[in-house]
């Protein structure tokens, strides 16, 4: 070997020693995320996320559903009961109406979360296949009664990354015994350029024009296109951004065909894990989630429904959850889906993103 070659072979490996000491350290840290997807992250936010981002197109297009072919017989049973009937004073959504014909049983139908919420409950969940030219596909619904919960967001040990009070990074133990559901919060903010408000401060700038997910001090929740600047005015609680709304006025984003607005790793097109939540006319909250969907077949999930107003949370199927919980104390965790990658204990131990949770008032 000639020096000049010895030189830059050195050289090389100098330079290596901070890129592997700062993989090392990323990769030392505490977390309940798989250290490929740990690796994933340091890549994308170490200068790799075109390379990342291409790679994941590639892989959704070889796993991409194919078109047409049979349909399911039958459905992953969610909730409890035969579909729970509402009392005369009590509003109860309506069944969601099929997107593919003959209906198959339960489809679309509301089901309580637990035995003993049957009668009144506060969240109720259903499946339904919600895109006819993939007859196989299925998205799960929850709808969440925003007059009976309380909707808390939580800091992760990692999401935001910025400084704030963390908390215990997990449903807190004090907190479970009123715990109905948890799900998902939003992209990172690094790659939504969005905002993050708790308990009324705000830890990462505003910006106007984004969908956002707001809790006020009475408790009432809502999904707006944010207008009031960079910093969160008095009497909000808390909010959370996330890219524009797919839904307003009960109609999908005029722009939602442009797959640049729908994130950094795939645009609207790519069948993925995708998530999102939706206000429906009577401020009651709306989450959707399914595997094999785009941005068009989220928004016309949500709006299919009852939301009027919508935002896309997180997607990619290692960060997508709607957990509930079949009785007191955080017990007997359940997936909204089967097919949800996380385990349902998942919001029961520090977890490396924020998250939401619905707690009974």
């Amino acid at each position: 070997m000639s020096r000049v070659r010895r030189i830059a072979l050195v050289a090389a490996l100098v330079a290596l020693i901070p890129v592997a000491f700062s993989y090392w350290a990323a990769m030392s840290e505490p977390s309940n995320s798989s250290l490929g997807i740990r690796t994933v992250e340091w890549l994308r936010d170490n200068g790799a996320a075109g390379l990342v981002a291409r790679v994941e197109s590639i892989y959704y297009a070889f796993t991409a559903p194919s078109k047409g072919g049979p349909t399911l017989h039958a459905l992953p049973r969610v909730g409890y009961g035969a579909g729970a009937q509402a009392a005369a004073s009590e509003y109860r959504p309506a069944r969601v109406p099929a997107a593919l014909n003959p209906a198959l049983p339960g489809e679309g139908v509301w089901h309580a979360t637990r035995p003993s919420l049957e009668a009144n409950p506060p969240v109720l969940v259903t499946t339904l296949r919600n895109q006819p030219e993939y007859p196989r596909v299925v998205a799960g619904l929850a709808w969440i009664n925003t007059k009976r919960t309380t909707l808390m967001l939580h800091p992760g040990r990692l999401e935001p990354s910025v400084e704030l009070p963390r908390g215990t990074m997990d449903v807190p133990r004090e907190a479970r015994p009123r715990l109905l559901a948890t799900f998902n919060s939003g992209f990172k903010l690094s790659d939504s350029g969005g905002g993050f408000v708790l308990d009324g401060h705000t830890y990462a700038r505003m910006t106007n024009g984004l969908g956002t997910i707001v809790g006020y001090p009475d408790g009432s929740v809502n999904v707006i296109d944010w207008g009031y600047g960079s910093a969160a005015p008095p009497g909000v609680s808390f909010a959370r951004q996330n890219l524009p709304l797919i839904v307003n006025e009960g109609r999908e984003a005029a722009n939602i065909a442009n797959g640049s607005e729908w994130g950094a790793t795939v645009g609207n097109a790519v069948l993925v894990w995708r998530s999102g939540i939706g206000i429906d006319s009577r401020g009651n909250l709306i989450f959707a989630a399914g595997e094999d969907q785009t941005v068009a077949s989220l928004a016309r999930t949500l709006i299919r429904a009852g939301a009027v107003r919508a935002m896309e949370l997180d997607i990619n199927s290692y960060w997508v959850s709607f957990i509930t919980y079949g009785a007191p104390g955080a017990e007997e965790p359940k997936n909204l889906l089967p097919a949800m990658n996380r385990p349902a204990t998942r919001y029961l131990e520090p977890d490396d993103r924020d998250f939401f949770a619905v707690y009974s008032r």
